[in-house]
């Protein structure tokens, strides 16, 4: 059973579209992460992804790092993130997945942090560092665990590795729209149609488009060519801005917008 695959099949068979929130934990402090996620779910997020911050995060821009230096700097630690995991997933049936860095996990022992975070209610890690080549250790301790081990598609990958990666897909497939860093920014999502086609060759798992989308006309524009959209800088900021309620605000015009378009743009 996936947790974050039913969440998105059922959003799917009632004829949406997924809609999967990003926030880092510790920004601006633990209280806000917890109050900004219960304002997402409560919103209308089906997914939330719990950044754990780290010191190196190669695929995050600039706001991303900024959320992530803040929380660092507040002294923030895994075992903190852990422990907000669980106290939401008692709070809220909205699934949760970790977003982090090899790094942490490694330092940990693989079985170790696996362990924990099923412990804590985490549903799959996304762990963008982590190569198909090296995934398959990771992946067998998360499949013991019931995580989802989230693999990665961009417009770089080859038709072939695309169906490599995709034919070991749980949870989503996430497809990053650009070849740079995470943020705001003006994408040409049906130039991914082709890329999506050719993983939906080689798996059922529901694609989610990432990078880029920073509001509700992008998050349509995106649905059109995949099965759920994954939000972060934006959210980010609007947190920055206005707090969970800016985040509340956000995602509520998104969902609604998604809703309204039946995913079309």
């Amino acid at each position: 059973m996936s947790k974050l695959q039913d969440k998105l099949t059922a959003r799917l068979a009632a004829g949406g579209k997924g809609l999967i929130i990003y926030l880092t934990a510790g920004y601006p402090d633990l209280a806000a992460t917890r109050q900004a996620v219960l304002a997402a779910a409560e919103a209308g997020a089906d997914i939330i992804e719990i950044g754990i911050p780290f010191s190196d995060p190669i695929a995050d821009g600039p706001v991303i790092q900024k959320a992530a230096t803040v929380a660092l700097a507040n002294g923030l630690k895994t075992g903190d993130a852990l422990h907000l995991v669980k106290d939401l997933t008692a709070a809220t049936p909205v699934p949760i997945a970790l977003m982090l860095y090899i790094n942490t996990i490694l330092h940990h022992g693989p079985e170790n942090f696996v362990a924990a975070a099923a412990a804590a209610g985490v549903a799959g890690l996304i762990v963008p560092d982590l190569p198909l080549e090296e995934a398959g250790p990771l992946q067998a301790i998360c499949r013991e665990h019931g995580l989802d081990l989230i693999q990665f598609i961009a417009p770089t990958s080859t038709p072939e590795r695309i169906a490599a990666i995709a034919a070991q897909a749980s949870g989503f497939l996430y497809c990053v729209s650009t070849t740079g860093v995470t943020g705001v920014q003006a994408v040409d999502y049906s130039a991914l149609a082709p890329l999506i086609a050719a993983a939906r060759l080689a798996t059922a798992t529901p694609v989610a488009i990432g990078f880029g989308i920073g509001g509700p006309a992008a998050a349509v524009a995106a649905s059109a060519h995949a099965d759920a959209v994954i939000v972060g800088s934006a959210v980010i900021n609007s947190l920055a801005d206005n707090g969970p309620a800016g985040v509340a605000g956000l995602v509520a015009a998104i969902r609604r917008a998604l809703d309204g378009a039946g995913g079309q743009p």
